[in-house]
């Protein structure tokens, strides 16, 4: 029983250098790939996912510290989202213990999220560009986007709060498409910036959430920390070398299969 708890928590291990290698080269959220890959090793959808989410703010805990010294956290955007975010994470677990009596209950309701935030996360990586286009030439003056940028911005927090705490997924790529497209001003690592400075405290909230429900395994969770945590750094090396018109689009690709999967099957 000890020998198969080690080679486990060695498979755990080596799992999150492998996604952690993944971020590290293609800058893809960590929810996206790990919340699948923990559901392929035959872990319960409520555990992945509320592991997943704590997973997901320690590891871009660090970036905030990176982004803050560099000056490139619009703040006050991080608040306008989090004043929507936050509180729909809390309202979302509420009702989740409220009106389901188990995990088993509402197991379909995180399984159809997490297909639809994986479909909707692969076409941002699939048209980021045009996005990110898109964004420079237009919502600028007299616009409806300008003239309710601030209420938008946390109507699009509470999206977030509920679609993330729900599925683990969207904090990352969706979260920055959405600050795209607001904030056509920003540059782009202030987007990246921001972005990481949103999804720490709302991942965090959403993890703390799925704790109350008893949806985290730690011992999962720190296995995962121990392999990914350096594998990132390496990542990040071997992505500045690495040609990022293949490797996005490919897994872009990926996570759209996956999606569909979970969301319609």
């Amino acid at each position: 029983m000890e020998t198969l708890f080690e080679i486990h928590t060695i498979m755990y291990i080596l799992a999150g250098a492998g996604v952690g290698l993944a971020v590290g080269i293609t800058g893809v959220g960590g929810g996206s790939l790990m919340t699948p890959l923990l559901l392929l090793f035959g872990f319960p959808t409520h555990i992945a996912i509320g592991t997943d989410l704590f997973y997901a703010a320690i590891t871009k805990a660090g970036g905030v510290f990176s982004h803050q010294r560099q000056s490139t956290i619009q703040w006050d955007v991080v608040f306008r989202l989090a004043r929507g975010s936050i509180p729909a994470s809390i309202i979302t677990v509420i009702l989740l213990n409220v009106f389901f009596e188990d995990a088993d209950s509402y197991s379909h309701v995180l399984v159809t999220t997490l297909g639809a935030m994986l479909i909707l996360t692969s076409v941002v990586l699939l048209f980021k560009k045009r996005l990110q286009a898109l964004s420079h030439t237009k919502h600028e003056g007299d616009s409806f986007m300008a003239k309710h940028r601030n209420s938008l911005t946390t109507v699009m927090g509470v999206l977030l709060g509920v679609c993330v705490t729900l599925s683990s997924v969207g904090a990352g790529a969706f979260g920055a498409a959405i600050l795209l497209v607001l904030y056509p001003h920003l540059s782009p690592i202030k987007v990246i910036g921001t972005d990481i400075a949103h999804a720490v405290p709302l991942t965090l909230i959403a993890g703390l959430g799925h704790l109350s429900l008893g949806n985290v395994d730690f011992v999962l969770l720190f296995s995962l920390l121990i392999g990914s945590l350096p594998a990132i750094h390496i990542g990040t090396m071997l992505g500045k070398r690495l040609p990022d018109k293949v490797l996005q689009p490919a897994l872009a690709s990926i996570l759209l299969i996956i999606g569909v999967k979970y969301a319609f099957f």
